[in-house]
């Protein structure tokens, strides 16, 4: 004869595998002790003071997936492939920005250059205009 304790137990060892399994019914499907509770349709205190074996055990196989659903975890490695492959491109922009920084001084400077130059030969000869009559 099952007992209303082992009814909890059953909902509560069912629910902890749904979760890790990434397949949630009644919850966010966070891997957290109020989410284990909401998803085994328990109170919270029912697992952190009536079955704190069984809160353990979760917390345990919690840690063995690094906080995420095995059924996620492949997405999580996803992500942490994105993630470094966007550092690598704002590394790459950066230094793409002090390229042109480079470039855009290097043009100043030479532009200015040219300037000085183009006004000292229009000093040094300076066009002058013919005598009227003379062709």
């Amino acid at each position: 004869m099952a007992t209303d304790r082992d009814a909890e137990r059953d909902a509560i060892t069912a629910a902890m595998q749904r979760l890790l399994d990434g397949c949630p019914t009644r919850s966010t499907g966070a891997l957290t002790t109020l989410q284990l509770a909401a998803e085994a349709d328990v109170k919270r205190w029912v697992l952190t003071h009536k079955h704190v074996d069984l809160k353990e055990e979760f917390t345990r196989r919690k840690s063995e997936a690094n906080g995420i659903p095995p059924a996620f975890q492949h997405l999580h490695a996803r992500a942490v492939d994105a993630e470094a492959a966007a550092q690598a491109l704002r590394e790459d922009n950066d230094q793409l920005r002090e390229r042109v920084s480079v470039y855009a001084q290097v043009i100043h400077e030479l532009r200015t250059e040219l300037d000085r130059r183009t006004d000292n030969s229009t000093q040094r000869s300076p066009v002058r205009s013919l005598p009227a009559g003379v062709t």
